[in-house]
């Protein structure tokens, strides 16, 4: 996998049947190998911005360039392969017989076949801790099986930037720290839309925060926690008694 830039500018947006600007001018950079933890309270723009980035929502206005290039209809399926999205949901990702089908859906429509998608699938799978699962049901396995396998079906198709929205969503303790270490072993350009702050501690040297469908705040995350006036001016705090250390 290799790492691509990311750069977006005055991004703007509103759902149809509204005038109601959920992106208002929304402008962010993310260089090559950079991770970057997105924080805001709920109906910020988070998810909305994370939709654009592979064409999952149409651009109304603005700009967004992935490694230089520009994202439009011409490019749309070089950018979707470019630019991976796991949801917050993984029954939204999860839709085949198998584990097994589910990861290698993805490298079969770009012509991997035979022996060469069966390595791949199963190099995925034992990359993200869940070689084991390959053969099961994906909607009998439990949520963080789930969100691995959710993981892999994108890595599986060699993104150069991996988009995560709420990826600690249902998960306990142990489980979010085995994917903060799993993140932190993976080489793309990511951007990590979470409400988990010490998670955003744990993975991203860098935070910003968007708050009216803007980015509000952009810093070091240790320096951008500590601000506790601006996270309670956003509506986000750090858990009760957790201390920054």
């Amino acid at each position: 996998m290799t790492a691509v830039s990311l750069d977006v500018a005055d991004l703007s947006f509103h759902y149809p049947g509204s005038h109601h600007r959920v992106l208002d001018q929304l402008s962010l950079s993310l260089a090559s190998g950079e991770r970057v933890a997105v924080l805001g309270p709920n109906g910020s723009g988070k998810t909305t911005f994370a939709l654009h980035l592979n064409g999952l929502l149409e651009l109304q206005s603005g700009r967004i360039h992935v490694d230089g290039e520009p994202l439009d209809g011409s490019r749309l399926a070089e950018i979707r392969r470019q630019v991976g999205v796991v949801f917050q949901d993984p029954d939204d990702m999860l839709f085949m017989q198998t584990v097994r089908d589910d990861v290698g859906f993805g490298p079969a429509n770009l012509g991997v076949d035979g022996h060469d998608r069966e390595h791949l699938v199963a190099d995925t799978l034992t990359a993200v801790g869940a070689g084991d699962l390959i053969d099961r049901t994906p909607h009998h396995l439990s949520g963080g099986e789930k969100r691995r396998v959710a993981l892999a079906a994108v890595l599986a198709m060699s993104p150069g930037l991996l988009v995560l929205d709420e990826p600690t969503s249902g998960l306990d303790p142990s489980g979010r720290r085995e994917l903060a270490e799993l993140l932190g072993d993976l080489c793309p350009t990511q951007l990590i839309i979470t409400h988990d702050l010490p998670f955003a501690l744990a993975t991203c040297p860098r935070s910003v925060i968007i708050s009216g469908g803007r980015i509000v705040a952009d810093a070091d995350t240790r320096q951008l926690l500590a601000d506790t006036e601006l996270l309670y001016q956003h509506r986000l705090e750090l858990p009760f008694g957790y201390e920054l250390r």
